[in-house]
Protein backbone atom coordinates (compact mmCIF):
# COMPACT_ATOMS: atom_id res chain seq x y z
CA UNK A 1 0.00 0.00 0.00
CA UNK A 2 2.87 2.29 0.80
CA UNK A 3 4.45 1.66 -2.60
CA UNK A 4 1.13 2.21 -4.37
CA UNK A 5 0.64 5.53 -2.57
CA UNK A 6 4.16 6.55 -3.53
CA UNK A 7 3.53 5.73 -7.19
CA UNK A 8 0.26 7.67 -7.19
CA UNK A 9 1.92 10.70 -5.62
CA UNK A 10 4.85 10.45 -8.03
CA UNK A 11 2.50 10.25 -11.02
CA UNK A 12 0.57 13.26 -9.78
CA UNK A 13 3.76 15.23 -9.19
CA UNK A 14 4.83 14.74 -12.82
CA UNK A 15 1.52 15.85 -14.29
CA UNK A 16 1.45 18.88 -16.55
CA UNK A 17 -1.04 21.70 -16.17
CA UNK A 18 -3.96 22.11 -18.58
CA UNK A 19 -5.96 25.33 -18.90
CA UNK A 20 -8.43 26.87 -21.33
CA UNK A 21 -7.59 30.34 -22.58
CA UNK A 22 -8.58 32.91 -25.18
CA UNK A 23 -7.40 36.21 -26.61
CA UNK A 24 -8.85 38.72 -29.02
CA UNK A 25 -7.96 38.00 -32.64
CA UNK A 26 -7.89 41.08 -34.91
CA UNK A 27 -8.07 38.80 -37.95
CA UNK A 28 -11.26 37.09 -36.76
CA UNK A 29 -12.67 40.09 -34.88
CA UNK A 30 -13.62 37.84 -31.98
CA UNK A 31 -11.95 35.86 -29.22
CA UNK A 32 -9.65 33.05 -30.31
CA UNK A 33 -9.97 30.04 -27.95
CA UNK A 34 -7.21 27.56 -27.19
CA UNK A 35 -6.23 24.94 -24.64
CA UNK A 36 -2.65 24.87 -23.39
CA UNK A 37 -0.65 22.12 -21.70
CA UNK A 38 2.31 23.30 -19.64
CA UNK A 39 4.78 20.62 -18.54
CA UNK A 40 5.43 19.85 -14.89
CA UNK A 41 7.65 22.50 -13.27
CA UNK A 42 7.13 24.88 -16.18
CA UNK A 43 9.47 27.79 -15.46
CA UNK A 44 9.02 31.20 -17.06
CA UNK A 45 12.62 32.00 -16.09
CA UNK A 46 14.18 28.87 -17.55
CA UNK A 47 17.48 29.46 -19.32
CA UNK A 48 16.26 27.99 -22.59
CA UNK A 49 12.74 28.29 -24.02
CA UNK A 50 10.47 25.26 -24.25
CA UNK A 51 9.61 23.54 -27.53
CA UNK A 52 6.02 24.10 -28.61
CA UNK A 53 3.74 21.82 -30.60
CA UNK A 54 0.46 23.05 -32.07
CA UNK A 55 -2.21 20.31 -32.17
CA UNK A 56 -5.15 20.93 -34.49
CA UNK A 57 -8.60 19.37 -34.05
CA UNK A 58 -10.81 17.82 -36.70
CA UNK A 59 -13.87 18.95 -38.63
CA UNK A 60 -16.56 20.46 -36.37
CA UNK A 61 -14.26 19.82 -33.39
CA UNK A 62 -12.97 22.29 -30.83
CA UNK A 63 -9.96 23.28 -28.74
CA UNK A 64 -10.83 20.82 -25.95
CA UNK A 65 -10.89 17.64 -28.06
CA UNK A 66 -7.24 16.68 -27.66
CA UNK A 67 -7.63 16.82 -23.88
CA UNK A 68 -11.08 15.29 -23.41
CA UNK A 69 -10.85 12.65 -26.15
CA UNK A 70 -7.25 12.44 -27.30
CA UNK A 71 -5.47 11.80 -23.98
CA UNK A 72 -2.89 14.44 -24.80
CA UNK A 73 -2.06 15.32 -21.15
CA UNK A 74 -1.60 11.68 -20.14
CA UNK A 75 0.46 10.91 -23.24
CA UNK A 76 2.67 13.98 -22.81
CA UNK A 77 3.16 13.28 -19.09
CA UNK A 78 4.22 9.71 -19.84
CA UNK A 79 6.58 10.52 -22.70
CA UNK A 80 8.20 13.39 -20.84
CA UNK A 81 8.63 11.32 -17.68
CA UNK A 82 10.23 8.52 -19.72
CA UNK A 83 12.64 10.95 -21.36
CA UNK A 84 11.27 10.43 -24.87
CA UNK A 85 10.23 14.08 -25.05
CA UNK A 86 11.76 17.11 -23.37
CA UNK A 87 9.36 19.23 -21.30
CA UNK A 88 7.14 20.69 -24.01
CA UNK A 89 4.28 23.17 -24.30
CA UNK A 90 1.29 21.92 -26.32
CA UNK A 91 -1.16 24.43 -27.76
CA UNK A 92 -4.54 23.18 -28.98
CA UNK A 93 -6.32 26.00 -30.82
CA UNK A 94 -9.98 26.15 -31.77
CA UNK A 95 -11.24 26.93 -35.26
CA UNK A 96 -14.58 27.16 -37.02
CA UNK A 97 -12.92 26.41 -40.34
CA UNK A 98 -10.70 23.65 -41.77
CA UNK A 99 -7.62 25.68 -40.87
CA UNK A 100 -7.96 27.54 -44.15
CA UNK A 101 -9.09 31.01 -45.13
CA UNK A 102 -12.43 29.58 -46.12
CA UNK A 103 -15.83 31.08 -46.78
CA UNK A 104 -16.70 31.23 -43.09
CA UNK A 105 -13.47 32.18 -41.30
CA UNK A 106 -9.88 33.25 -42.02
CA UNK A 107 -8.47 30.45 -39.87
CA UNK A 108 -5.14 30.18 -41.65
CA UNK A 109 -4.39 33.90 -41.37
CA UNK A 110 -5.51 33.96 -37.74
CA UNK A 111 -3.19 31.07 -36.93
CA UNK A 112 -0.10 32.70 -38.41
CA UNK A 113 -0.83 36.36 -37.74
CA UNK A 114 -2.50 36.18 -34.33
CA UNK A 115 -2.08 32.84 -32.55
CA UNK A 116 1.66 32.27 -33.05
CA UNK A 117 2.66 35.78 -31.90
CA UNK A 118 0.27 35.54 -28.93
CA UNK A 119 1.66 32.20 -27.77
CA UNK A 120 5.26 33.30 -28.19
CA UNK A 121 4.69 36.49 -26.21
CA UNK A 122 2.61 34.81 -23.49
CA UNK A 123 4.58 31.61 -22.83
CA UNK A 124 8.28 30.84 -22.55
CA UNK A 125 8.45 28.96 -25.85
CA UNK A 126 10.91 29.09 -28.69
CA UNK A 127 10.26 31.39 -31.63
CA UNK A 128 12.71 29.55 -33.88
CA UNK A 129 11.94 26.82 -36.36
CA UNK A 130 13.79 24.06 -34.52
CA UNK A 131 11.61 24.53 -31.42
CA UNK A 132 8.23 24.47 -33.19
CA UNK A 133 6.10 21.61 -34.53
CA UNK A 134 2.56 21.25 -35.85
CA UNK A 135 0.24 18.23 -35.93
CA UNK A 136 -3.42 17.43 -36.30
CA UNK A 137 -6.06 14.80 -36.94
CA UNK A 138 -8.40 14.52 -39.91
CA UNK A 139 -9.19 18.13 -40.95
CA UNK A 140 -6.50 19.15 -38.47
CA UNK A 141 -4.06 16.87 -40.28
CA UNK A 142 -5.08 18.61 -43.50
CA UNK A 143 -4.36 21.94 -41.82
CA UNK A 144 -1.06 20.88 -40.25
CA UNK A 145 0.23 19.55 -43.57
CA UNK A 146 -0.80 22.72 -45.39
CA UNK A 147 0.88 24.92 -42.76
CA UNK A 148 4.15 23.00 -42.98
CA UNK A 149 4.23 22.99 -46.79
CA UNK A 150 3.30 26.65 -47.09
CA UNK A 151 5.61 27.88 -44.32
CA UNK A 152 8.42 25.32 -43.96
CA UNK A 153 10.65 27.93 -42.35
CA UNK A 154 8.40 27.84 -39.29
CA UNK A 155 8.26 24.13 -38.41
CA UNK A 156 10.83 21.48 -37.52
CA UNK A 157 8.39 18.60 -38.05
CA UNK A 158 4.77 17.85 -38.90
CA UNK A 159 2.41 14.99 -38.10
CA UNK A 160 -0.85 14.30 -39.92
CA UNK A 161 -3.09 11.66 -38.32
CA UNK A 162 -5.70 10.31 -40.75
CA UNK A 163 -5.31 13.55 -42.67
CA UNK A 164 -8.34 14.71 -44.64
CA UNK A 165 -5.91 15.71 -47.41
CA UNK A 166 -7.96 14.16 -50.18
CA UNK A 167 -6.75 14.54 -53.74
CA UNK A 168 -8.16 15.60 -56.05
CA UNK A 169 -11.39 15.94 -54.03
CA UNK A 170 -12.94 14.75 -50.75
CA UNK A 171 -15.05 11.58 -50.89
CA UNK A 172 -18.82 11.93 -51.07
CA UNK A 173 -19.24 11.13 -47.36
CA UNK A 174 -16.62 13.63 -46.16
CA UNK A 175 -17.84 16.48 -43.94
CA UNK A 176 -15.76 18.82 -46.12
CA UNK A 177 -18.62 18.74 -48.59
CA UNK A 178 -21.00 20.25 -46.04
CA UNK A 179 -18.59 22.37 -44.05
CA UNK A 180 -19.15 26.15 -44.31
CA UNK A 181 -15.45 26.64 -45.03
CA UNK A 182 -16.00 25.25 -48.54
CA UNK A 183 -19.62 26.20 -49.24
CA UNK A 184 -20.19 29.05 -51.67
CA UNK A 185 -22.97 31.63 -51.50
CA UNK A 186 -25.41 29.10 -52.94
CA UNK A 187 -24.47 26.58 -50.26
CA UNK A 188 -22.69 24.34 -52.77
CA UNK A 189 -19.34 22.65 -52.23
CA UNK A 190 -16.72 24.66 -54.14
CA UNK A 191 -14.41 22.14 -55.80
CA UNK A 192 -12.09 24.83 -57.17
CA UNK A 193 -11.74 26.33 -53.71
CA UNK A 194 -10.83 22.92 -52.31
CA UNK A 195 -8.14 22.40 -54.93
CA UNK A 196 -6.74 25.89 -54.36
CA UNK A 197 -6.42 25.29 -50.61
CA UNK A 198 -5.38 21.62 -50.53
CA UNK A 199 -1.79 20.48 -50.01
CA UNK A 200 -1.33 19.82 -53.70
CA UNK A 201 -1.43 23.58 -54.31
CA UNK A 202 1.65 24.05 -52.09
CA UNK A 203 3.81 21.22 -53.42
CA UNK A 204 5.71 22.93 -56.22
CA UNK A 205 6.76 25.97 -54.21
CA UNK A 206 7.70 23.72 -51.30
CA UNK A 207 9.75 21.47 -53.60
CA UNK A 208 11.66 24.44 -54.97
CA UNK A 209 12.54 25.60 -51.46
CA UNK A 210 13.75 22.25 -50.07
CA UNK A 211 15.41 20.70 -53.13
CA UNK A 212 19.19 21.24 -53.42
CA UNK A 213 20.26 23.26 -56.43
CA UNK A 214 23.17 22.30 -58.68
CA UNK A 215 25.46 24.09 -56.22
CA UNK A 216 24.25 21.76 -53.45
CA UNK A 217 22.58 24.61 -51.61
CA UNK A 218 18.86 24.93 -50.88
CA UNK A 219 16.66 27.55 -49.28
CA UNK A 220 15.71 25.40 -46.33
CA UNK A 221 15.80 21.77 -45.23
CA UNK A 222 12.60 19.68 -45.61
CA UNK A 223 10.00 19.40 -42.88
CA UNK A 224 9.97 15.72 -41.80
CA UNK A 225 6.45 14.29 -42.11
CA UNK A 226 4.73 11.61 -40.03
CA UNK A 227 1.46 10.17 -41.39
CA UNK A 228 -0.92 7.66 -39.85
CA UNK A 229 -4.25 6.15 -40.87
CA UNK A 230 -6.69 3.44 -39.87
CA UNK A 231 -6.95 0.46 -42.20
CA UNK A 232 -10.76 0.47 -42.11
CA UNK A 233 -11.29 4.23 -42.36
CA UNK A 234 -14.68 5.03 -43.94
CA UNK A 235 -13.12 7.96 -45.80
CA UNK A 236 -10.48 5.73 -47.40
CA UNK A 237 -7.77 7.50 -45.43
CA UNK A 238 -5.30 4.67 -45.99
CA UNK A 239 -5.43 5.19 -49.77
CA UNK A 240 -4.98 8.95 -49.46
CA UNK A 241 -2.25 8.53 -46.83
CA UNK A 242 -0.34 6.22 -49.17
CA UNK A 243 -0.80 8.71 -52.00
CA UNK A 244 0.48 11.50 -49.77
CA UNK A 245 3.50 9.43 -48.75
CA UNK A 246 4.35 8.65 -52.37
CA UNK A 247 4.01 12.30 -53.32
CA UNK A 248 6.19 13.54 -50.46
CA UNK A 249 8.82 10.81 -50.90
CA UNK A 250 9.52 12.18 -54.36
CA UNK A 251 10.50 15.44 -52.69
CA UNK A 252 12.07 14.22 -49.43
CA UNK A 253 12.59 10.44 -49.61
CA UNK A 254 14.30 10.18 -46.22
CA UNK A 255 11.87 12.37 -44.30
CA UNK A 256 8.48 10.64 -44.53
CA UNK A 257 7.00 7.90 -42.35
CA UNK A 258 3.59 6.20 -42.65
CA UNK A 259 2.10 4.01 -39.90
CA UNK A 260 -1.13 2.08 -40.40
CA UNK A 261 -3.34 1.01 -37.49
CA UNK A 262 -6.31 -1.32 -37.10
CA UNK A 263 -9.49 0.72 -36.86
CA UNK A 264 -11.36 3.49 -38.59
CA UNK A 265 -11.61 7.27 -38.52
CA UNK A 266 -11.79 7.29 -34.74
CA UNK A 267 -10.15 8.56 -31.59
CA UNK A 268 -8.99 5.02 -30.88
CA UNK A 269 -6.65 5.26 -33.89
CA UNK A 270 -5.56 8.81 -33.09
CA UNK A 271 -4.81 8.03 -29.45
CA UNK A 272 -2.84 4.98 -30.54
CA UNK A 273 -0.77 6.89 -33.10
CA UNK A 274 -0.12 10.02 -31.02
CA UNK A 275 2.92 8.62 -29.12
CA UNK A 276 4.56 7.45 -32.36
CA UNK A 277 3.83 10.80 -33.98
CA UNK A 278 5.40 12.74 -31.11
CA UNK A 279 8.41 10.44 -30.91
CA UNK A 280 8.96 10.95 -34.63
CA UNK A 281 8.58 14.73 -34.39
CA UNK A 282 11.04 14.99 -31.52
CA UNK A 283 13.74 13.32 -33.54
CA UNK A 284 13.80 16.71 -35.28
CA UNK A 285 12.36 19.30 -32.90
CA UNK A 286 15.14 20.68 -30.73
CA UNK A 287 17.82 19.87 -33.32
CA UNK A 288 18.87 23.27 -34.76
CA UNK A 289 21.65 21.94 -36.97
CA UNK A 290 19.29 19.48 -38.66
CA UNK A 291 16.64 22.11 -39.41
CA UNK A 292 18.67 25.13 -40.38
CA UNK A 293 18.43 26.68 -43.80
CA UNK A 294 21.22 25.50 -46.08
Amino acid sequence: MGLLSCLILSSHALAGDVSHQHFFSPTLDHNYPYTVYLPDDYDTDATTPYPVVYLLHGSFGNERDWVTRGNLPQTADRLIAAGHLPPTVFVMPGSRSWWVDGYNEAARSAFFNDLLPHIESTYHVGGERHLRGVAGLSAGGYGALNFALERPELFAAVAALSPASYAPAPPANSSARRHPAFLDEQGQFDHERWEALNYTAHLENYRLQVTPRTTGERDISPVPLYISAGRSDVYDAEFHARLLRQTMERIQPDDVRLDLYPGGHTWRVWRASLPAALNFMFQHIGQPSANAAE
